[in-house]
Formats: structure tokens, sequence, C-alpha cells
């Protein structure tokens, strides 16, 4: 239990039977959880320390905390709230919290922090060295897509890491490109393995999803990705012929094996191999001999029995979709099920896919639904839906209009001959009822739906139909109705920052709020002072973001500008809004796991998180 390094044996032996007591309250109530510890975090400000922690999933309602400083309690009665400001303490002080129920505490796995003495956490990468294409062109790397998980089951998120050559491409541009890298870090900056997917994996953002989760239910994350000849998993074991080469002149991979392999979460080491579904076959088939079609990957995680989470790994998306259902129990890597496009009753999702797919429960009745652009497919792996409005790059499911049953989708769509006039919609997640859109002449390649003005109810959204300023496009409510004629300039990314319900702007380095009244994004954070850089071009996002520790308020991971680095930033914002963390509800941390694949979006909860918003009724409540 390698976060703990400062206890002995016996405090050890403790805080790991106290943890495993509590994991058996997490597997019995439902659906698999990861047993998570209090994530507190402490960051040294002007008036003292900002101190936050975690409300569990199966903490009793009624359970209340005391908080530690070097040892000894700071509040008089037990606290309700989930973070504290720590008036004139030293930037030194060291912070541990206690649950408190009935009056009586308890020690559930508590350890001290250090508190940060800055508003950031800087986390050392060990950056791989670059090469040469055998085309004589050099490469160096560059940090791409992250993911979190508990890879040694301490109840402490690992940092993951996609290490991008410079020379990745896009799948419609031809040239050679370096190998794509994995690694896997501790916060502390431990560095714990690197998985090399080989020459035989092509670079860019459309190849290389990766899942990060506890698939068998051990405690410990595994790490799902798609491998070939050549691969070198973290143990250093290669997989396949570690002489195949099987690139053509023009960088594309179009023969050999494909493999999908699970690897152990603590080593790197594969553990199970099994062939990649579906195989290429004829590349003609998906629409071109190029490889543009053909090598379109997605990933994602879902509970397909509404208890225990599985893998789903999916190809092409403009033409024939197919996304196959992976378990990984007792050690067995096996398939649960194949949706194919080409089969005659799933035939209305061929070219619906989008550039992510979202999973949530789409009918409500218990179990995961796969989102697959304008198409969803059924827990069971047939068709629910397609709303016939093809293919777009971005989507968001949620509860996005509180006073309606069940979720929706948010969606953008790329070709005008396709979307008739729907540039962007609203449509009903369990029917594929468009409920709304916003008219549109052109490919709208960005939107987004988040609660951004108190005045109207559930979630704003807005896209890229036209100008900041547009008299059909704007900003709408939640209805489907325009608010204004000026929108955001903001569509990438979103996440829960400052101490009100609203969701903030992230973009680039900045984290902005929308001022409803000046109608414009006022900056609360600009990490690019601190050193911070986006990633992937114009869309701008970070390496991650995602409710880590703390509160219920989202991190934000960025790479520093020089790839030496990783900076993890919290707020320093107090709430006295309590929370369940977000990761224990099973549609965001399900979103969080496929943060890494292609044109990913910001997690949406299965509740409406916003102004005016109840608590989440217990079907809903983090399971």
């Amino acid at each position: 239990m390698t976060s703990l390094p400062h206890l002995d044996l016996l405090q050890r032996g403790l805080a790991l039977g106290l943890l495993a007591l509590a994991c058996t309250a997490c597997t019995t109530s439902g659906r698999q959880r990861e047993l998570l510890d209090r994530g507190v975090v402490a960051i040294h400000t002007q008036d003292g320390n900002f101190v936050s922690w975690r409300a569990l999933g199966t903490d009793d309602a009624a359970t209340a905390f005391n908080l530690y400083r070097d040892g000894v309690r700071v509040n008089a009665t037990p606290l309700a709230a989930t973070n504290l400001v720590d008036a004139g303490s030293a930037a030194s002080a060291t912070y541990s919290v206690r649950a408190v129920l009935r009056g009586a505490e308890r020690n559930d796995g508590a350890r001290a922090v250090a508190a940060w003495p800055q508003p950031f956490k800087t986390i050392p990468l060990r950056k791989p060295a670059g090469g040469v294409e055998p085309d004589g062109t050099p490469f160096t790397y560059t940090v791409n897509d992250g993911s979190t998980a508990d890879l040694d089951g301490d109840g402490t998120y690992e940092l993951l890491v996609k290490w991008q050559p410079t020379n990745a491409h896009d799948n419609a541009h031809r040239g050679h490109t370096g190998s794509t890298l994995i690694d896997a870090y501790r916060l502390d900056g431990t560095f714990m393995w690197r998985i090399d997917l080989g020459r035989n994996i092509r670079a860019g953002a459309h190849y290389t999803t990766y899942l990060a989760f506890d698939f068998d239910g051990d405690g410990r994350a595994e790490l799902m990705a798609k491998t070939a000849d050549g691969t070198v998993d973290g143990a250093g074991k290669v997989i396949g012929d570690a002489k195949a080469d099987y690139r053509n002149k023009d960088g594309f991979i179009l023969e050999g094996p494909e493999f999908l392999t699970v690897f152990d979460g603590r080593t790197g080491a594969a553990l199970a191999s099994s062939a990649y579904t579906p195989p290429r076959g004829d590349v003609a088939a998906w629409g071109d001999t190029s490889g543009n079609r053909v090598d379109r990957f997605l990933g994602g995680v879902a509970y397909l029995d509404g208890a225990r989470p599985s893998a789903i790994f999916a190809r092409g998306y403009y033409t024939r979709a197919v996304v196959a259902a992976w378990d990984w129990r007792g050690g067995q890597l096996t398939q649960r099920w194949v949706f194919d496009s080409d089969v005659p009753a799933n035939q209305d999702a061929a070219g619906q896919g989008a550039h992510w797919l979202a999973v949530a429960d789409a009918d409500g009745d218990g179990y995961d639904d796969i989102v697959y652009g304008a198409a969803t497919i059924k827990s069971d792996g047939t068709l629910m839906y397609s709303t016939g409005l093809c293919h777009g790059d971005a989507l968001h499911v949620g509860r996005h209009i509180p006073n309606r049953p069940g979720l929706q989708v948010f969606m953008v769509h790329e070709s005008p001959a396709c979307y008739r006039g729907h540039g962007a919609e609203m449509h009903d997640a369990a029917t594929g009822e468009v409920l709304w859109h916003i008219p549109g002449t052109i490919d709208v390649g960005r939107g987004i739906c988040m609660d951004i003005d108190p005045a109207h109810p559930g979630n704003e959204c807005w896209a890229s139909t036209g100008g900041i300023t547009n008299p059909v496009g704007g900003l709408y409510n939640a209805a489907g109705v325009q608010i204004s004629a000026v929108r955001p300039r903001s569509l990438n990314f979103g996440l829960w920052w400052d101490g009100d319900l609203l969701r903030e702007s992230l973009d680039g380095t900045r984290i902005d709020k929308w001022n409803p009244q000046a109608r414009r994004l006022e900056p609360l954070l600009d990490a690019a002072r601190d050193g911070a850089a986006s990633i992937n071009g114009t869309k701008a996002n970070p390496v991650l973001s995602a409710d880590l520790f703390g509160d219920w308020r989202e991190e934000v991971v960025w790479r520093s500008a020089n790839d030496d680095a990783l900076l993890v930033f919290s707020t320093t914002t107090p709430t006295r809004h309590r929370i369940t963390t977000l990761m224990h509800d099973s549609q965001y941390r399900v979103q969080v796991a496929a943060q890494n694949a292609a044109y990913n979006q910001p997690p949406h909860p299965s509740f409406f998180l916003g102004e005016g918003m109840t608590p989440p009724p217990a079907s809903q409540q983090p399971r």
C-alpha cells in the first residue's frame, strides 16, 4: 500500500482492514464502485490553508467530520461541510480528516497530507527520448490525453499519461509516426511503469484509446488498450513478434494482427490478450482504401449488467460502426456482445457515430447504454434508436432539463445534407425524439451544455453555428429558447470550480465564468502564468479534468509548457454546498474513464448539478 509509507505494519493493517470493510458496503449496495479515501487536499493561501475532502457515496447522510492540523483537532464541533479555511495556519501544516457519525469518530483510513505551498501540485514526468522515422524525419514527445484510476488499491487515484510523438497524424494524413507510450504516476510523483504500444499502432487522436478501471472488482484498476506485434508491456515483455513492421510507404498500418490487451495496474504487465474486434477485414469496405475510415477507434466503460463494469471498444463511425463489449473476470478476457451496423437490424446506426462516445443509462432501466453519436446502443448490444442526423464532433449526455424525466443528449452535426437544418440539437436519450434544435448550414464543429445562468432552469447550450454574436445561434436555455444572441466564445470544456453550483468554462489554460448581465466570460484563473499548457491544438483541452480529490469541485491537470511535469490545479474557493464525490456517480465516473478518447467532452453526472438542484433520488445516488 504505497501511499502509506510512514505507517508501521500494524497501522497499515488497520487502514487496509477499514478500507476493506468499506469496500464490502460499496459492492452490496448496487453498482461496483471504487473504494476511495477522504482525498484530503490542503492549499496555502494568503488567508491560511484551504482544506477540502470527500463525502463518499457510502457515507450516511448524517456523517460529519473532524479536521486535524498536525494531529490537533481544528474544529470545536463536527463539521457538516467538506471544506474549511484554516485561518492563519502555516504553509508547513499537515492535515487529516476523520468521519463522525452519531457522536462516534472513525479513523477510516485517515492519513496526514502536507499543504501545497501554491495553488497547484507539480508531478515530475519521465519525458521519453525522441527518435527518427524511416524517412529520416526526427520526432520528440509531448504530453497528450490522460486518465486516472486507483491502480494499486490504496484509495488514492494515480494518473496515467499518453505520450504522443510530435509526428502523430490524423487518419486523413499520410506519414510515419513514432510509438505512443502510456505512463503511470502516483500523486507524489513516483513513476510506476511505461507501456510502449510499438510501431504497429499508429500515433494520433483517433488510434489510441485506453481504459483504466477496476474491471474485475478486486479493488485495483487494470488498463485495457488496443495493441499489436511489438507492443512492450510495463515489465519489458514484448507482445507478439518484436521484429514485425506492418507500416506501408505512407505510414498507415493496414495489415498484421491486432490485439486487445489487459495490463496489471500495479506493474503494467500484460495479463491477457485477445484478437481485436472487429478485425479490419476489407479496408475498402469501411469507405476508402487509404485507412482513414477503418482506423477510427473509440472506447468507454459501461455497467451493462447494472452491477459490474465492462469495457467498450469500437471501430468506425463515418460509415460502418462496430462496437464490442468485453468482460475481465477471474483472470479471463471474454466478449459479451458485438454490435455491427452491417447487420440489417442495426443498419440505421451506419454513419451516425461521433468523435466520442458517451455512456449513460439512457432509458432508465438500471443498465448502461452506449450513446454512439446520433445512434444509441442498448445494454444488450441491440439498437435502441437512431436520430438519422449523422456524424458530429461533440455530444453531451446528462440531465440537461431537470424538470423532464430521464436524460437528454445535446449533439452537434457535421453534414448539412444529412442533419437537415439541425446543426445542433437536444434529443431525448431514451427515444431519440428531437426536443429542439439550433439551425445550421455548416459543419458545426463545437457545442456544449452546462448551467451558466441562474435565471434559467437547467443547463444552457450553445454551438459554433456562427460567430459569437448570432441572431440565429447564440445562447439557448434548456427548453430551447434563445436567451441571448451572444454566446460564450469558449465551446470546449467546463468544470465546477468556484463556490456556487454553476459550471465554469475551461478552455486552453483559462477558467472563466459567464456573466449573464454583461454577456461575457470573466477570468478566474489563467494557468499559463504558472507554466501550464493545453493539448490537442484548437481543442485546447487539459490532460484531464475530474473530481480527483477534495470536495465535489473538479481538478484540472495541465502539462507544463516544456512537457517535463503535470500541473494539478485545485480550487481554493470555499463552498457551502455539500455533494458526494462525483466519482461515486457511476455515469460521471465512466465518462471520466473515456476522457482520453478522440474528441473527448467534459463528464456529466446522472443528476442535474446546477442552480436550484434538488438532491438526487436514491436511484441516482452514486452507486
